[in-house]
């Protein structure tokens, strides 16, 4: 029997199309929901609903179920509607009238809310990891290549010097911004929605600050239609963050592609990271920097989706927030598989010292010869047409140098303060 039901059972057809794939995606919120119910027993038990006695048996059968979870051993079969419908029966089966008491001052929706927002509070603390852990690499290979010079590109064109210091910091600096949008959704998620029961409280004297602190959320959801009205608003707010991260790592994975080219050949990937070809023997190909490619850009599309899923829905549940969890659980496992695919092979590239050998890239500091006759007095429009002449008439003679002082420039990496920003968002 389902949770709801009232002895009259919904028909084959309803329950496949109700049901979807809710008992697959909530495996993963399997663990999340004992912790949660085991605080509730506790709060429970302070308020006088439960005994000391029932809260003890509550306690261990929960416990037992966790180690299964943890142990792999876990499975929502068929004839359960849900996560929560098949840790109910487990508890009831423990401990007896102890768990069908469990539910006293909850509903499955403010039980779900809590678990979705434990989860997505761990997740996005791993994914918060990771990010760091790649902006460390990057930073570390800013520094040991800062002075080898890079063509950079406007329009895909030739453009002016740039240095694997600037490439690699750009995108460690770049991912600061994603830790940004990291912490507003663990902002978000860090709140407690356990008590708003069905949206609207409950007349039991439960008291919500105990769950809050037991929980180790950061602060109580206190309204209970905003507790309910978060179911949506957490999924798009986290969604937005990964996508965000998502947006970085499939740039960079472009650059990578661009830049192992021949016509390129910037940098260089050992065998073990690419791939063949069935017929042309000479194939080395990029394929984990096109698959992260790929995968972020469709992590990139993910907001818009949970977007148009909840759009314009009045305040209180409705069933369409069951397939929030289809978009965005998957998406929180291919970031991170991406994240630790990017660490892996971005530790190993091998760069190219003699780029700039090609006669192509001597028109790379056309500025830096335009600048330096201005600083000779000559005026910067005048100074323009001088060295613009010398590249059409081919008098052009490259100073093959830079004098960038500023900060962020290609001489001035500023490695030491991208470092200390990340650490204070970090932190």
């Amino acid at each position: 029997m389902k949770l709801w039901e009232k002895g009259i059972s919904t028909d084959k057809k309803t329950d496949i199309f109700t049901v979807g794939n809710d008992r697959e995606l909530d495996l993963v919120l399997a663990e999340y929901d004992v912790i949660g119910s085991m605080a509730h027993a506790k709060m429970l038990g302070k308020t006088g609903l439960l005994t000391d006695k029932e809260v003890s048996e509550l306690l261990t059968g929960l416990e037992e179920i966790l180690a299964e979870i943890k142990a792999g051993n876990f499975v929502i079969e068929d004839s359960f509607e849900d996560v929560h419908s098949k840790v109910e029966y487990l508890l009831t089966e423990k401990v007896g009238d102890a768990g069908k008491k469990i539910h006293t001052a909850r509903s499955r929706n403010d039980q779900v809310l809590t678990d979705v927002h434990l989860y997505l509070k761990a997740e996005l603390t791993t994914i918060k990891q990771q990010v760091k852990e790649l902006f460390d690499l990057l930073m570390a290979m800013a520094n040991q290549h800062q002075n080898v010079l890079l063509p950079g590109y406007t329009h895909l064109q030739v453009a002016m010097p740039s240095s694997f210091g600037m490439w690699f910091s750009a995108y460690a600096e770049s991912l600061i911004d994603d830790v940004v949008m990291l912490n507003a959704a663990l902002t978000v998620t860090d709140q407690n929605p356990l008590g708003s029961a069905a949206g609207y409280g409950s007349s039991f004297p439960i008291d919500r600050t105990f769950t809050t602190n037991e929980l180790g959320f950061a602060t109580l959801k206190y309204n209970s239609v905003a507790a309910q009205m978060s179911r949506g608003k957490t999924e798009k707010t986290t969604a937005f963050a990964l996508a965000s991260v998502a947006g970085t790592l499939s740039k960079l994975a472009m650059d990578i592609c661009l830049y192992l080219s021949q016509n390129f050949n910037f940098i260089n990937l050992p065998q073990h990271l690419t791939t063949g070809s069935s017929i042309m023997p000479h194939k080395k190909n990029p394929d984990i920097f096109e698959l992260i490619r790929g995968k972020c850009n469709k992590i990139q599309a993910l907001p818009y989706e949970l977007t148009l899923i909840t759009n314009n829905l009045p305040s209180g549940y409705h069933r369409e927030f069951q397939l929030l969890k289809e978009g965005l659980f998957p998406s929180l496992q291919t970031l991170k598989s991406c994240l630790e695919m990017a660490h892996y092979s971005i530790k190993e590239i091998k760069i190219n010292n003699n780029i700039l050998d090609d006669k192509k890239y001597d028109y790379l500091f056309t500025v830096d010869a335009l600048n330096e006759l201005v600083t000779q007095g000559i005026p910067f429009r005048d100074a323009y047409k001088i060295v613009s002449e010398q590249v059409e008439n081919g008098t052009f003679v490259s100073p093959k140098a830079t004098k960038h002082t500023h900060e962020g420039s290609i001489n001035n990496l500023c490695l030491n303060e991208i470092t200390q920003k990340m650490n204070k968002v970090v932190e």
